[in-house]
């Protein structure tokens, strides 16, 4: 009852002790017992434990907790943090992970099941990284207007599919083609004068995700996507300066 000694360690030695004692002091030939008895201890579990698993697992149990580090540009951590720590707390609460971020934009995520931690990463990454012109992505329709439908992808970005790059054929009316709430496939095609992305869907096969580009142009007489001149140019309202003078009697 005068010591609590405990001793960590392998077949070729000792890796950890703790000690707690009650009394002031204790003998040398008191911790060689100790250690001695600590060691025949040891190796006995050593050798149960090998029995029952001759060597190391090839791949961590699906449940075994598991810390993954990923890295995001500094400029982005505030992104991911949201205004007041709301978009991360979000991320925790409909991942069930930890997750901490340093200020050099390295970011921990901490959870028992790796699909989570996909999860995780899949909405961070989706916060960070930049639309890029051609490439193709899924999304969801957020809000629908007259001149096109506004596409969420890629987390927290949104961008404009115009009218005209609703469908290979004429639309009319853009619920025709797409309502609020559908999953779509998009291609970014540019970006406005405000930097806003311009997404298309009739250059992007809706069912595979293919890229069609040269297919549609092909059937609209090799005209690409977006250049001057095509129907979306047409049908664009017109400025202040080309609209006729309003008289006024």
């Amino acid at each position: 009852g005068d010591m609590d000694f405990k001793v960590a360690g392998t077949e070729a030695g000792i890796t950890a002790l703790q000690m707690d004692i009650k009394i002031t002091s204790i003998t040398f030939d008191i911790m060689h017992t100790a250690l001695a008895q600590a060691k025949d201890g040891r190796i006995h579990i050593l050798g149960e434990m090998a029995k029952g698993l001759t060597g190391a697992r090839g791949e961590v149990s699906a449940n075994a907790p598991r810390i993954t580090v990923i890295n995001v540009p500094k400029e982005k951590i505030r992104d991911v943090i949201g205004t007041g720590g709301k978009v991360i707390r979000e991320i925790v609460e409909q991942t069930g992970c930890k997750i901490d971020i340093e200020d050099d934009g390295t970011i921990k995520i901490a959870s028992a099941s790796q699909e989570n931690t996909d999860m995780a990463i899949a909405k961070i990454r989706g916060l960070t990284q930049e639309a890029e012109i051609g490439a193709i992505y899924t999304g969801k329709v957020v809000k629908t207007a007259e001149f096109g439908a506004f596409v969420n992808f890629l987390g927290a970005k949104d961008g404009l599919v115009h009218i005209s790059e609703l469908a290979a054929e004429r639309v009319n009316k853009t619920t025709d083609v797409v309502k609020d709430g559908d999953a779509v496939r998009v291609k970014v095609i540019g970006f406005d004068d405000r930097g806003k992305v311009k997404l298309s869907m009739r250059v992007v096969d809706q069912a595979t995700g293919a890229d069609i580009s040269e297919e549609v142009g092909a059937k609209r007489g090799g005209r690409p996507e977006g250049e001057e001149g095509g129907e979306q140019a047409e049908r664009r309202p017109r400025r202040d300066s080309e609209r006729r003078p309003r008289r006024f009697d």
